[in-house]
């Protein structure tokens, strides 16, 4: 390890007891993406990770977001864990813009092990079903909403700068987008992560490890199953010689998802996702946050015709949305 913390979170560890006092760990900076500083630090023949939102993200655009949504990263952590034990992290100490936890740093990512043609649809169908655990366990919880009534930074950092921001690109889609942001914006089902992406997913031994739930919402689950089947398919461009494994991990993590839903009509929840599907491939190349491993123009094209074509003509189940993938 190399590097220093910056002395906020360096009092941050010596207040929860996790630092000595007069005691300067070496701390590693690790890939944060766009909205976070996360160190590795080194403490006493052990070491954690620490987290730090950012006011302003790390993009081309401008975007900023509240940094309160750390704490509700935080909760979203806790509540998921009690649900489905062993899911995340373990939770070390808490403070208004940062947290500790455990380090898990021999797992290997998910999005890893797909670039790498490691693909195993049995573990996609056990994201999917893990997911659907713990949306099934916040389901119609008047108290788990009122936690998660984060209305403000669920559009800050998911609905602006994914649908709204590609609306105002593709002015021809632009009622689309809005009626489907509205619709999210107004659909409260469960407590929702976010950004379930592979990226966010670490391969544990005993199943899949969620990360990053700094977009915490008590709001609609079908954005976490569309958000993440979403990257399934644009992996198929970044790397078409693994396609067909790509989709039958798509069709594993649909029907894990699927088998468990039991709060809402299955059927409902899975044509919510399927319309939002096409918005948020489309946002992924035109959006505040595109996806870095889309270079070519040719693979941008193929996926905005693929997403204009069902924001045209919306799909009613997502068998419709691989259907129109496979015809691209």
């Amino acid at each position: 390890m190399s590097g220093s913390l910056p002395e906020p979170v360096l009092a941050f560890l010596r207040a929860h007891g996790l630092l000595a006092e007069g005691e300067t760990p070496q701390a590693e900076p690790l890939p944060g993406g766009v909205s976070s500083e996360i160190w590795r630090v080194g403490l006493r023949g052990r070491s954690i990770v620490v987290k730090r939102a950012l006011a302003r993200l790390r993009v081309a655009e401008r975007w900023e977001a509240p940094v309160a949504r750390n704490r509700y990263e935080w909760r979203w952590m806790r509540v998921a864990d009690a649900a489905v034990p062993g899911c995340v992290p373990r939770l070390l100490a808490a403070g208004e813009d940062l947290f500790a936890m455990e380090d898990l740093g021999a797992l290997p990512l998910w999005k890893h092990e797909l670039r790498d043609g490691r693909i195993e649809p049995a573990f996609a169908h056990a994201v999917g079903a893990r997911l659907a655990a713990i949306h099934g366990a916040t389901a119609g919880r008047a108290e788990v909403a009122r936690e998660f009534a984060t209305d403000d930074n669920f559009r800050a950092l998911r609905l602006e700068p994914y649908l709204e921001a590609t609306a105002r690109r593709h002015p021809r889609h632009a009622a689309a987008l809005a009626a489907l942001a509205a619709r999210t914006a107004a659909t409260r089902r469960a407590l929702v992560h976010g950004d379930v992406s592979p990226k966010n997913i670490l391969v544990g031994a005993r199943g899949p490890v969620f990360l990053d739930a700094e977009c915490a919402w008590y709001g609609d689950p079908a954005f976490d199953l569309a958000f993440c089947l979403n990257h399934l398919l644009l992996k198929c461009r970044w790397k078409p010689q693994h396609a067909p494994r790509y989709l039958e991990c798509f069709d594993a993590l649909r029907a894990g998802y699927l088998e468990a839903v039991g709060w809402e009509p299955a059927a409902a929840l899975e044509a919510r996702a399927a319309t939002l599907l096409p918005a948020l491939l489309l946002a992924r190349v035109d959006g505040k946050s595109p996806v870095e491993y889309l270079v070519r123009d040719e693979d941008k094209d193929a996926v905005r015709r693929v997403a204009a074509g069902l924001l045209e003509r919306p799909p009613a189940a997502l068998a419709d949305v691989i259907a129109a993938w496979r015809g691209s």
